[in-house]
Parts: C-alpha cells; structure tokens; sequence
C-alpha cells in the first residue's frame, strides 16, 4: 500500500476512534496525516470511501490478530474463549471508546450503504469464525453456538465501553465456558 494512503488511513482511524466517524471531517484528516485536502481525494473520491477503507484495514489487522491468538489456542473450545481476550485487548487499546464497527453502522443507518456493508462483511467474519470453532469442538448446533457467543462479545464490548470496565469479559468468557461444557456433556450424553 502507497504511503501517503497508509498514513491517510491511519490518521483518519486515530479521528473516528477519538471523535467520531461523521464529526470528523477531511480537512482534519488530511492536516492530521500531513497532506492537502486535493491529496486526500486523490486516493479515495469520497469520504465514505475513505470510511470503508479504514473499516476494511481495521478488520485486517483483527484478522491478523485472531489468526495469531487463535495459532496460540491448544484446541477449538479455548480458541472459542480466547475471543473474549481479543475483544477486551481492543476495548483496552481504543481506551474505551466502543467498537469502530458498531459506532460507524450507529452512524450509517441503511442497511445497503457500503460502510455498513463493510461493518456487516467483518461481524459475518466474526460469526464464521466462531462457527468453524464450534464445528471442530463438536458442537451440535455451530451457527447457533457461534451466535450466542457473539451476543455475549458483544454485549461485553458494549458494556465494557459504556463502564470503562473489563470484569465484565471474565463474566461473559465464565459464562460462555459454562455454556459450552453444557453443550459437550449433551453431546457425549447424546
């Protein structure tokens, strides 16, 4: 990726996490990443465009993150729980601010516009994710153990954010083990 792109993205992230995605306009994007407002548009034509291309490096580098925790991970059920580890690492590393996913879909309501199809294509991932993990543990229902779990990270995201408040992942990650153990006793049981 072209450098002045790179630096227009990350300044751009920095904003929106700070600020705000609609509240933060271009000319602070391009005076923060240290270009004119003609170079900003010279890589993206649009703000939202912008928006999107910041969305999609975001879910990157979340990619990345869960592919290294996740090689770390010594099967699918502590892989599964290691999600609340990753999602409380980000709470922590954006100092709280909510989910850059979640505050830009609040910001884009309709549902066809390309941010919130980009939020959609990295929660999707998400529940994939999960869903897979479910699968090789050898839960019944995979996409109905995948939702769950993605409710409780969620939820504990959110209300983590709104108390400045981590404790609430060791409850959700108890919560979701209990679930899960519940789930594989029921299979052997089955």
């Amino acid at each position: 990726m072209d450098k002045t792109r790179t630096r227009l993205i990350d300044s751009a992230l920095r904003l929106f996490l700070s600020h705000g995605v609609h509240i933060t306009g271009v000319t602070a994007i391009a005076s923060v990443a240290g270009v004119t407002k003609m170079t900003l548009y010279s890589h993206f034509p649009s703000k939202d465009s912008l928006i999107v291309a910041c969305l999609d490096e975001r879910d990157r580098r979340w990619r990345e993150e869960v592919a290294r925790t996740l090689a770390k991970q010594p099967d699918p059920v502590s892989s599964m729980l290691a999600f609340f580890d990753l999602y409380e690492r980000f709470l922590l590393r954006d100092s709280g601010r909510g989910c850059l996913f979640v505050n830009s879909a609040a910001e884009f309501p309709q549902p066809d516009h390309p941010v919130r199809l980009a939020v959609s294509r990295h929660k999707q991932g998400i529940r994939e994710n999960l869903s897979a993990l479910a699968a090789s543990a050898g839960v019944r229902d995979p996409d109905i153990a995948a939702e769950g779990l993605f409710i409780l990270l969620e939820g504990s995201f959110v209300s983590g954010s709104m108390n400045q408040d981590t404790p609430v992942f060791d409850t959700a990650r108890r919560m979701a083990q209990g679930w899960i153990q519940q789930q594989e006793s029921q299979e052997k049981s089955a």
